[in-house]
């Protein structure tokens, strides 16, 4: 049963294999979109990286301009990576047009299995423990999967910007699995 964990390097062999699936194309709520695949290959970087992650979610921690407080969280199944997810404390201007408060993505072997809809499932609670009510889910137009996911956890829709649709989620009581 998959499950979210806070990043931990002692996955390192099974994240870089399920990070090595998306093939370069971006991969929501993963983090470290400035740090290239072949670096964290070395357990170091990897370590490092992964406490940056942790690290995140603290509001004085140090982040790229435009980034906002986020708890990065891995979905896991026993010591196997299946994908990300991202709650972000904050919307800033992007996030409240395109990005949301949470965002996730699944290594494609592990796609069309309710992990990303148990995932966004288990994260509502950790959005209400951060004092978010209400979350803002985005995705592409043209992704159904995704749309469904948002929609079979209570996501209703309020419109569409730049190519994504704006779903909101009540942290309260969502319409999870």
């Amino acid at each position: 049963m998959a499950r979210l964990i806070a990043p931990d390097a002692r996955y390192h062999s099974s994240w870089l294999e399920g990070s090595a699936e998306f093939d370069g194309a971006h991969r929501d709520g993963g983090g470290g979109e400035d740090r290239p695949l072949e670096e964290l290959r070395d357990l170091r970087s990897f370590r490092r990286f992964v406490a940056t992650l942790v690290d995140d979610a603290l509001p004085e921690s140090h982040r790229n301009p435009g980034y906002v407080p986020c708890t990065y969280l891995w979905i896991m199944d026993g010591d196997t990576f299946l994908g990300s997810l991202a709650i972000r404390h904050e919307l800033n201007d992007f996030l409240l047009n395109e990005g949301g408060h949470i965002g996730y993505s699944v290594r494609p072997s592990a796609r069309r299995r309710g992990h990303a809809s148990k995932a966004l499932a288990d994260a509502l609670p950790l959005a209400k423990e951060f004092g978010i009510s209400r979350v803002l889910i985005t995705c592409d137009e043209d992704n159904l999967g995704s749309r469904a996911t948002i929609e079979k956890n209570g996501g209703v829709y309020e419109d569409s910007r730049n190519g994504k649709r704006r779903y909101w989620a009540d942290t309260e009581q969502s319409g999870a699995p």
